[in-house]
């Protein structure tokens, strides 16, 4: 009896513990809370600068004087390498892989034509090329490997051509772009591009007629001016965005 007594007490008591136990709090840390990177994404408005140099498609500029028989010839866009650089914003969305976008730039083209007449030669620095910008607006379409974008991209394309080769005053004229570059995203917000286009701003189908003023190294007068092959070009440059 008196042990029986005994192991009812210590099992009562141990259930007491046990119980108390439970209604204690727990000293026991809280498990960490779970952190996910978020997923990188090539979609969003994003802006940006851009640098290179740029090879004209040979052809030459003839010039017709007011005088029978005079004539010249405006260089400069016969492959010689100009520097170029400007600015570009655009637009991406992206499904999966795929990466789909519209961009806009607007171009200096560093110009280094040469003009020669008769006995004259002389360097123009508006002369010849696409003259002193060109821009573009054009859809991209590209194949994303996580941070690095692959694409292609072509559209319209817009250039500041010279109606008088000797003063440098400019029109515009469209024609078209097509090219392709590869992007590397090396922040969340920040990447770099290396890209290829090819630019046709249609100066190689034109004709243009200008008037000299007195005073100039030509005699004053009405000149025409007629492109012969050229008109086009390509570029190589590199580029940094910004991605908001």
């Amino acid at each position: 009896m008196r042990l029986g007594l005994v192991s009812t007490a210590v099992l009562a008591t141990c259930l007491a513990t046990s119980a108390l136990s439970a209604d204690l709090p727990s000293r026991q840390a809280p498990p960490p809370p779970i952190v996910y990177a978020p997923v990188f994404t090539w979609a969003g408005f994003y802006i940006g600068l851009n640098a290179g140099m740029g090879w004209a498609d040979s052809g030459n500029i003839t010039v017709t004087g007011p005088t029978a028989g005079s004539s010249g010839i405006l260089g400069g866009n016969s492959g010689d390498g100009a520097f170029v650089g400007g600015g570009q914003i655009g637009y991406n969305w992206q499904s999966g892989a795929w990466v789909y976008g519209l961009e806009t730039d607007i171009q200096y083209v560093g110009s280094n034509g040469r003009m020669s007449w008769g006995q004259f030669t002389w360097w123009a620095n508006n002369g010849g090329g696409d003259g002193g910008y060109f821009g573009t607006v054009r859809a991209r379409i590209g194949y994303a490997f996580d941070r690095t974008l692959v694409y292609i991209t072509g559209g319209l394309a817009y250039g500041g051509l010279n109606s008088n080769p000797l003063t440098g005053n400019t029109t515009s004229n469209a024609g078209w772009t097509i090219g392709g570059g590869v992007e590397y995203a090396f922040t969340n917000n920040w990447t770099v591009k290396l890209e290829g286009l090819y630019v046709d701003t249609g100066e190689g189908r034109q004709t243009r007629v200008f008037e000299n003023p007195a005073g100039g190294v030509l005699p004053a007068g009405i000149y025409t001016a007629t492109t012969s092959g050229g008109g086009g070009g390509g570029i190589v440059r590199v580029g940094v965005n910004y991605k908001f």
